[in-house]
């Protein structure tokens, strides 16, 4: 029963590290020029970020090669910010933007950068495992319509469910 129970968690728990069909991790990442703060432009609801505002993400290196990542988004509901702390391993190459990330001890969801700024990393399009997870992120609290229709275009095209997007407030860079 055991060895039931193990390759049953195995088989499920890589599920959680696939990704949409239609969706493939970009080449050529650097993973040093994309630490750093990421604001969170627009997403797909789901319920460990449900009603939250002014959501960011921090990436910075950690001591085994991993990467810390530490996200932070406001409740209005609760007048309060909240913070979930994770770490994110590469998969296969780190040339190959295809992470996983775990907020939940050994439980781990993919993290596909599908779309990037690859001159000056300042906007990215990440996917999850599949096409319920989707987000626009940026270095910047704001970008471009440009960029906007861009990631619409693309997330669409790759069959994620755009008119559902959120697009997240943000606190004006000053």
């Amino acid at each position: 029963m055991p060895k039931i129970l193990f390759m049953i968690c195995t088989l499920i728990l890589s599920g959680c590290l696939g990704m949409p069909r239609n969706v493939e991790p970009i080449k050529d990442f650097n993973l040093d020029r994309y630490l750093g703060t990421w604001y969170e432009i627009a997403r797909l609801d789901h319920s460990f970020e449900r009603g939250l505002t002014h959501v960011n993400a921090q990436y910075s290196l950690k001591q085994d090669g991993g990467v810390m990542v530490i996200n932070r988004g406001f409740s209005p509901e609760k007048n309060a910010w909240q913070e979930a702390k994770g770490k994110a391993y590469f998969v296969n190459d780190p040339t190959e933007g295809y992470l996983k990330v775990s907020f939940f001890g050994p439980f781990y969801g993919s993290y596909v950068v599908f779309g990037l700024d690859h001159e000056h990393y300042q906007y990215a399009f990440i996917s999850g495992p599949n096409t319920d997870y989707l987000w626009l992120l940026a270095k910047t609290p704001t970008v471009a319509p440009e960029v906007i229709a861009q990631f619409v275009a693309s997330a669409k095209a790759k069959g994620f469910d755009t008119d559902s997007l959120i697009y997240v407030p943000q606190i004006p860079s000053r």
